[in-house]
């Protein structure tokens, strides 16, 4: 039997007192709202530990919902996890087809635990190419996002079948169809109305952005949101992340936020535009038809 993998989505808190001191000493500093991790290291992890490779996938699964609960300690109301790169899918078919055979069984854990993410109001969101996804794996995952969109007090963003590419030429193929509907004209366009017609549409962009396993690179994953995020490298592979990890990248972020803060202000003068009350209906159009999907996928 796995040793890895049977680990709740929403746990409760099992900090000692030391633990607790080192939170309440961080969170005298700015806590962010909003941060992302690059879960990387799952399979050096397996290799190391002389494991298979879904053990190792797995291990990252625990090492995530333990990750949510100190991001819920600390005061992080909003987190974005890489789960699954469009580009997973060049990998083995062996190990794509263990990597969906777990998709399945943690969605269909998370749909089990149903109470505990209405009485903690925590809101799933799948963001990525869902047309990439097997039928029964993208249910699942609408069944998650519907029971839980008016959850208002955590929100748990996962990028699957994802990259920061598909996004952003998804984005552009919504705003042209757009125009050739005439439902917008072109002087509609501005980066208030891509950053719409973007899957993080609902989210502000991170703060801190977190990678693991020594990598110094970002995958692909949220190039156009973390233009003016704090970024955290650790050398730590995924499944081996600690409470103490998060904190020193939180305290990272302290130390670096109020230059990020700088930058973030003179991003936003010089944005252009707002939207128009033409592309406010074609957002809100978007948003609908984006939940009718959603709901043709549990119809079918």
């Amino acid at each position: 039997m796995s040793r890895y993998g049977s680990s709740d989505w929403v746990r409760q808190s099992s900090l000692n007192w030391y633990e607790r001191l080192a939170i309440n000493v961080t969170k005298v500093g700015a806590v962010p709202r909003h941060v992302a991790f690059i879960m990387d290291g799952n399979r050096r992890f397996a290799n190391k530990s002389h494991i298979e490779k879904r053990e190792g996938h797995a291990a990252g699964f625990d090492k995530l919902s333990e990750t949510l609960q100190w991001c819920l300690d600390i005061g992080i109301t909003e987190v974005t996890v890489y789960a699954f790169s469009i580009e997973n899918f060049k990998r083995s078919s062996d190990e794509v087809e263990s990597l969906m055979s777990l998709a399945r069984e943690k969605f269909a854990k998370l749909l089990e635990e149903r109470d505990k993410l209405h009485e903690q109001g925590i809101c799933i969101r799948i963001i990525g190419n869902l047309s990439l996804l097997p039928k029964d794996i993208l249910k699942t995952m609408a069944e998650a996002i519907l029971l839980t969109k008016d959850n208002k007090k955590a929100i748990l963003n996962v990028a699957f079948a994802y990259t920061s590419r598909d996004e952003i030429t998804n984005g552009m193929k919504t705003i042209a169809e757009g125009v050739k509907n005439d439902q917008i004209s072109v002087d509609d366009i501005n980066e208030t109305l891509f950053n719409e017609c973007l899957y993080t549409n609902k989210s502000p962009n991170p703060d801190l952005l977190v990678r693991t396993s020594g990598e110094v690179r970002f995958s692909d994953f949220l190039l156009w949101q973390s233009s003016a995020s704090v970024v955290y490298f650790t050398d730590t592979l995924w499944p081996e992340f600690t409470l103490w990890n998060l904190i020193c990248a939180v305290l990272y972020y302290q130390i670096h936020c109020p230059a990020m803060k700088k930058v973030q202000y003179e991003l936003k003068n010089h944005s252009t535009g707002c939207l128009t009350s033409r592309s406010e209906t074609f957002v809100k159009k978007v948003n609908a038809d984006r939940e009718t999907m959603l709901k043709d996928c549990l119809a079918n």
